[in-house]
């Protein structure tokens, strides 16, 4: 049997819907009201095993991105989830329709090996019918959700207050920092920082427009974006934006809490700024030499329009 990436293989155009028109309507802001749309219990990721031709087992995970109307991408990955066994081979790539019975079947073409996601569980079957492998919708938390701020920490926003904000920041009624904030400091230098942040639900919005944020600090953006089964361009999630792709692409599916941990060194007249990033607990920026030189600066939360959301930010200096 050929391996799960070719049978999965599409064309290059798989993911030709990052590139298209941007489209805001239909943004969800909570996973309550994302429930509506009877796609988004369907998309996320799904890992587990099948058994390959030579009969030998192989772990495999695959994330199925919500296009609306029915329509769904997947992307393949041997050996497991991006920052959980991913082997770095090339990903495999299909789309589909979802079927009347609500059943979505992605197959490289009429007569070939498919896989068939119903009811939270994806089925992997031979051109011949058999079924070699069923794989379960996980839903995973980064290691490092729910961080607390250690001692001597400062915590810029908490869910009581945006006194470290500049006026104009605004929170929801649930305690929840929107986008579009500036700290009201401007002298930050070297520190670590911890973020959790959350993503809208957007099926039918393209590129740009699919739940955009980010994260500058003195001057460097870090790209919040729904970037879910991409292949992390430099200005998708997780990028140090239009210069620098992560490592590895660790966006989670829409309206899943998600962290950015920062290590900063600002710029000095010996030394150029430095920067690590962990996102949701992965390494993806390992202490990468940074373009923009200031040496202090702000904390800005981009507004692109989106209703992105933040909580548990805190930051210590050094």
């Amino acid at each position: 049997m050929k391996s799960l990436i070719q049978f999965f293989l599409f064309s290059s155009t798989f993911f030709t819907y990052a590139l298209s028109a941007p489209d805001k309507k239909g943004a969800y802001a909570t996973p309550e009201d994302a429930a509506k749309d009877p796609d988004f219990s369907i998309q996320g990721e799904y890992e587990g095993s099948y058994t390959k031709g030579n009969g030998t087992k192989s772990k495999v995970g695959i994330q199925v991105v919500a296009l609306g109307n029915g329509i769904f991408n997947a992307a393949g990955f041997e050996g497991g989830l991006p920052g959980n066994g991913w082997d770095l081979s090339e990903r495999a790539q299909s789309e589909a329709k979802k079927a009347d019975d609500g059943s979505v079947t992605f197959k490289k073409e009429e007569g070939g090996s498919s896989a068939v996601l119903k009811k939270e569980k994806l089925t992997i079957y031979s051109a011949g019918g058999k079924a070699l492998g069923t794989l379960n919708r996980i839903n995973r938390e980064s290691s490092t959700m729910g961080l607390e701020a250690p001692k001597g920490a400062t915590k810029l926003f908490d869910g009581s207050s945006l006194d470290h904000w500049k006026p104009g920041a605004r929170k929801t009624d649930d305690g929840l920092l929107m986008q579009g904030v500036n700290s009201a400091r401007n002298d930050f230098k070297n520190f670590t920082l911890h973020i959790e942040f959350r993503l809208p639900y957007m099926p039918k919005a393209r590129g740009q427009g699919r739940g955009n944020s980010g994260m500058y600090l003195l001057g460097t953006e870090i790209q919040m974006l729904d970037s879910f089964g991409l292949s992390g361009a430099p200005n998708e999630c997780g990028g140090l934006y239009k210069w620098k792709r992560p490592d590895e692409n660790m966006c989670y599916p829409p309206l899943r809490w998600q962290t950015y941990d920062v290590e900063f060194q600002a710029a000095t007249t010996e030394k150029p700024p430095m920067m690590t990033v962990k996102h949701n607990g992965i390494v993806i920026h390992d202490k990468i030499q940074l373009k923009n030189k200031n040496s202090q600066g702000n904390i800005h939360l981009q507004n692109h329009g989106n209703p992105v959301r933040y909580r548990n930010l805190w930051i210590v200096e050094n």
